[in-house]
């Protein structure tokens, strides 16, 4: 996710609680969204798509807080 702000990311993860939490949920809901397409694991399309919506909107929530960080760094 977002590899292009890799330094920032390592950051956020040791000093915010919520962005760590964030980053760990849109993970483990990537691997999740993985086993059920590759047939490890038994979900119905319904909920691979709603995992998708919500992984999506992980990111962009971890997106805004880089953004954030970024901003605040060059002041």
């Amino acid at each position: 996710m977002l590899h292009e702000y890799r330094d920032i990311i390592t950051e956020l993860k040791v000093s915010n609680a919520r962005f760590a939490s964030i980053f760990d949920k849109h993970n483990d809901l990537d691997q999740k969204i993985i086993d059920a397409e590759e047939g490890r694991s038994h979900l119905d399309h319904i909920r691979i798509e709603e995992m998708k919506r919500e992984k999506l909107r992980l990111k962009d929530e971890a997106y805004a807080m880089i953004l954030e960080y970024k901003k605040e760094k060059e002041l």
